[in-house]
Parts: C-alpha cells; sequence; structure tokens
C-alpha cells in the first residue's frame, strides 16, 4: 500500500488562534501515526503562488491520512484556523 501526503500552503493571518490550530493539528496527527516531513522552514517559490507556511506530512495510507483528517480531534483544531489564514490542504497518494 502506498504511502500517502498531507499536503498543506497557508498564509497566516491571525497568529493566537492560529497556534491553538497548530497544537491541536499535531495532537491529531500523532495520534493517527503522521510524521512530519517538512513545516514551516524557509519557501523558495518558483511558480504560481507560493505562501509563506508549507506543511509535508507522511502517513502509511490514503485512507490513514483521509481518518486523521476526519477525526475528531482535527475537526475540532481545525475549528481554530477558520477565519485565521488562508490555507490549500490535499492529500497526495505516493507511488
Amino acid at each position: 500500500m502506498p504511502k500517502a501526503y498531507w499536503i498543506a500552503h497557508v498564509t497566516v493571518t491571525d497568529p493566537d488562534p492560529y497556534a491553538l490550530y497548530a497544537t491541536g493539528a499535531t495532537e491529531a496527527f500523532e495520534k493517527h501515526g503522521a510524521r512530519v516531513l517538512a513545516r514551516g522552514g524557509r519557501v523558495v517559490g518558483l511558480e504560481g503562488e507560493s505562501r509563506p507556511r508549507n506543511v509535508i506530512i507522511e502517513f502509511d495510507s490514503l485512507e490513514a491520512a483521509q481518518a486523521c483528517y476526519d477525526s475528531p480531534e482535527y475537526q475540532a483544531a481545525r475549528a481554530h484556523r477558520e477565519g485565521a489564514g488562508d490555507a490549500q490542504i490535499i492529500l497526495l497518494e505516493g507511488v
């Protein structure tokens, strides 16, 4: 079964509630066996729109990544992110 990757591109507009999101999301990721591969490092935008905060998280499968996103823990954290920034989040199945 191929691994899966949670990829997020974010612009934070209100740091305080976003910090609550980050704490809760991290707890959800840990509970679902996720491995953070990149989070908040330097970004070099080469083509298209880039955002200042980017995250890549590895899961054992696409189903595991989806279960994390759908989990009560992540959804509770997500509520803090709403209105605190703009985000694009995708799940990508590896090869």
